[in-house]
């Protein structure tokens, strides 16, 4: 079959497509005909060597696709050849045949398309996780979330109005600003000025009644984390979730005492390694908001695999408004 291989850490540009064995299922182990694989921006630190979980070399890199069981080993319940399904990773997507835990393999909707499947499980994961269990999201709160015309901003805009919150989106230029009205935010504020320390602040607090965001999501790091954080209400709560910019805010603690409010992480991957069974409770409720037409999936474009730099590139250089997928065969069209 056909991989991207990682051989030594450092630039996009020297990784390469090779034939490798096709996988073989053991126990408890699933392989997927890969028809879509999603690109997020953790496979740019992955591969760079920047990660907090590095994979020897050579590897694959890409932890999400979409695809047809092809075999499952013993002791799989969680789905049967055949059925179309999603499956998040550690690494290792970017490939035509995923070996993957049967644990993290989900049957999808019939009605999701293959292409917005590979887009799909990440980054509303990500924003279920930040919104329900780190934030505490309560109906009727005001959620800031930076970065919001990317993947996983669009994902968190979508999900906390799907829940019920006010969201004031947070972007950079009015094209991206449309992008996050289009997917339920109520309020822009922009992000592409100086002193966004002030100016992130003052923007949110005349939209709030100078009250501030009961919750922040923040993607971006950096001056945007700055001012993000004082943007945020009394006992408000501020969840990190990438740094974006390159750039990893430091923050003073005495912040968090005097103004009683809340700041926590979330590594996803976390949740897929440790509590798999609260994983697929938080998917299932990803898939029936999907049924309800309140979860779509923004793809900014699909790529075949022979593009995998492209593709690489384009989140490298902040040109993505939602998600980039790599496709691989005829089988992406399959409904």
């Amino acid at each position: 079959m056909l991989a991207v291989s990682v051989r030594k850490f450092g630039r996009i540009e020297d990784v390469t497509l090779e034939q490798v064995p096709d996988p073989e299922a053991g126990p408890g182990q699933v392989v997927i005909e890969v028809a879509a694989a999603g690109v997020n921006f953790p496979d740019l630190l992955v591969i760079g060597g920047l990660y907090q979980i590095l994979p020897p070399l050579p590897f694959t890199p890409g932890k999400e696709a979409a695809g047809v069981v092809a075999a499952v080993g013993a002791g799989v319940t969680t789905c049967k050849p055949r059925d179309r399904v999603i499956a998040l990773v550690e690494h290792g997507s970017y490939c035509e045949r995923l070996l993957a835990p049967a644990a993290n393999c989900f049957v999808m909707p019939a009605s999701m398309p293959m292409i917005e499947a590979a887009g799909f499980a990440l980054a509303y994961q990500t924003a279920h996780f930040a919104l329900i269990d780190r934030a505490r999201l309560q109906t009727g709160e005001t959620v800031l979330v930076t970065g919001a015309a990317g993947g996983i901003g669009l994902a968190c805009v979508r999900l906390a109005k799907a829940l019920g919150a006010r969201v004031i989106a947070a972007v950079s230029t009015p094209e991206k600003g449309a992008l996050a009205i289009q997917a339920g935010a109520e309020s822009l504020i922009d992000t592409s000025g100086d002193n966004l320390r002030d100016g992130i602040r003052d923007q949110v607090r005349a939209l709030t009644d100078n009250r501030g965001a009961d919750i922040v999501l923040e993607v971006v790091g950096g001056d945007v984390f700055d001012g993000a954080l004082r943007a945020l209400a009394w006992r408000g709560r501020l969840v990190t979730l990438g740094f974006a910019s390159g750039r990893i805010p430091k923050l003073s603690i005495n912040a968090v005492l005097l103004r009683n409010i809340e700041i926590s992480g979330l590594h996803w991957s976390d949740y897929r390694e440790w509590h798999p069974e609260w994983m697929r409770r938080a998917q299932e409720h990803l898939f029936r908001l999907y049924e309800e037409g309140k979860l779509p999936a923004t793809i900014d474009r699909a790529l075949p695999l022979e593009s995998v730099i492209d593709a690489l590139a384009l989140l490298r250089d902040r040109k993505v408004m939602g998600k980039v997928v790599l496709t691989m065969g005829a089988s992406v069209g399959e409904k």
